[in-house]
């Protein structure tokens, strides 16, 4: 066992005296991963090892703000219980004193290898980076190894967030980074040890496979096999608004294609959003002993609101995604709630072949954190409007899906709309401050924070339709974060 660092004490400090804040929000989440207290933002080094799901995360445990940041650790058996070890990685040393930027993990010989970024600035706020190991024998206590990839010759200091994986007897890394013309790519590197890396190039970005300029800097890439397709997961930062598309400042999608592994190519197609809500970036996946292929988010976005968030008063801000199985459905990405948090669901309210017409309207109560499962006997031929909590609308009219909130200060509204063939079905978790709406069968998935009132339950229903309702109260889980 290492010796708790001064750090970490810190750490633990800060948490500590935050706790009675964090008990008393009501905003705080009842079945989502949140920091204890500070800022969370990206997923790193999603992993499954004995029996044990490792969740970490990008960690400033000091300020609501993006600062100095550590990794976070969560660990889990079921993915539904978690409960917070020490800080996997501090910034502490020369290479990453500035901050332990995203990265991955994986299994080497009996060992957790962790990848991440390093970021150092000088007293001019000039940025150096350097891609870093740090091993660990039990999965809880990293040593760090230092820089194993420095800076290559083309690319400014935005060059980050290495996802690392095996691809028959040599390793590969892939990162986010920025060329010296101010444009976005996806580049590789390979190992044979984990410890020695060499850097081969970009095999996707501006430019290329037919690709337009598209963003000045690409984050949190992965690059994974899914039903004999290779699929490309980046957040292309400098997207400019296009009609539905790309309305957040910064945006989270995915390529289809194919990885030759020989010649270090990737062929693909266009590119598809993630996730239509407000608040989704820097997803990450892995695989479990079953093979699924799973997936976590931040549930955050770095804008202009962020600091309107009312958690911001007690001291802590954002969450991640819950889990997500991916699975290919003619050429389409598609995200499902983990099997596991149906062991959540409590009291259950049923309602079958509910009919509406113009001007009924169907009311019922959803506690806080609520499952909520609407199946239309038919696809929805008219007007579908639904109203969560007097904050959150959903509506669907003319082939069009919208996501409705309230502004975090109050003061207006916003929404995303998007272009949908036909409403079948809707699977929508609601944990307090957060709601993510799976739409038929996953197929579009829509995640957003909002801030209800503590004491308005309501959902409302109105259009013509028919349909059956489920809505059950989740409880069970427990986040053991002090």
């Amino acid at each position: 066992m290492f010796q708790k660092s001064a750090f970490q004490k810190h750490i633990d400090e800060k948490v500590e005296d935050n706790r009675r804040l964090v008990e008393a929000d009501p905003h705080r989440l009842d079945y989502h991963l949140m920091p204890p207290a500070g800022l969370l933002n990206d997923p790193n080094g999603l992993i499954y090892h004995q029996g044990v799901y490792h969740v970490f995360f990008q960690w400033n445990p000091f300020e609501t703000a993006h600062g100095k940041k550590a990794w976070g650790h969560y660990v889990s058996a079921d993915l539904i219980n978690w409960t917070l070890e020490p800080a996997a990685l501090i910034p502490d040393a020369w290479y990453d004193k500035n901050g332990c930027y995203s990265g991955s993990a994986v299994m080497h010989d009996g060992r957790m290898h962790l990848f991440y970024t390093g970021n150092v600035k000088d007293e001019g706020d000039r940025r150096s980076t350097y891609q870093c190991l740090a091993v660990s024998e039990d999965g809880v206590d990293f040593e760090k190894k230092g820089p194993v990839l420095h800076l290559p010759d083309g690319y400014t200091p935005h060059f980050r967030d290495p996802k690392v994986w095996k691809e028959g007897d040599r390793w590969l890394m892939i990162l986010g980074a920025q060329n010296m013309h101010g444009k976005g790519e996806a580049v590789l590197a390979s190992s044979n040890d984990l410890t020695d890396w060499e850097f081969i190039g970009p095999i996707a970005g501006s430019g290329m496979n037919g690709l337009p300029d598209f963003g000045y800097m690409w984050e949190c890439p992965d690059l994974f096999t899914l039903d004999s397709k290779d699929i490309l997961i980046v957040c292309p930062q400098g997207l400019e608004a296009e009609g539905d598309d790309y309305p957040n400042l910064f945006q989270a999608g995915y390529f289809v294609g194919d990885f030759d592994s020989v010649t270090n190519t990737y062929m693909h197609g266009d590119f598809v959003e993630l996730d239509r809500g407000f608040d989704f970036y820097a997803p990450q996946t892995f695989t479990d002993d079953d093979g699924r292929r799973i997936l976590i988010g931040w549930m955050g976005m770095t804008d202009d609101q962020e600091q309107d968030q009312p958690t911001i008063r007690n001291n802590w801000i954002h969450a991640l995604t819950i889990p997500r199985t991916l699975e290919m459905r003619d050429g389409v990405l598609v995200q499902q709630p983990v099997a596991e948090l149906r062991q959540l669901r409590g009291k259950r309210k049923h309602y079958s072949q509910l009919a509406l017409e113009k001007d009924v309207v169907f009311r019922e109560v959803a506690a806080p954190s609520s499952e909520i499962l609407l199946e239309f006997n038919r696809p929805v031929d008219g007007r579908f409007e639904m109203e969560i909590r007097n904050d959150l609308k959903i509506s669907y009219m003319d082939g069009r899906f919208t996501v409705q909130r309230k502004t975090f200060d109050g003061a207006s509204s916003e929404q995303r709309t998007f272009a949908l063939d036909t409403l079948s079905g809707l699977q929508i978790f609601l944990d307090r401050s957060s709601v993510e709406i799976f739409i038929n069968g996953g197929e579009a998935v829509a995640t957003s924070r909002y801030f209800p009132a503590e004491n308005d339950d309501a959902v409302e229903i109105r259009g013509h339709m028919h349909f059956d309702l489920s809505l059950w109260e989740l409880e069970g889980s427990a986040i053991d974060m002090f």
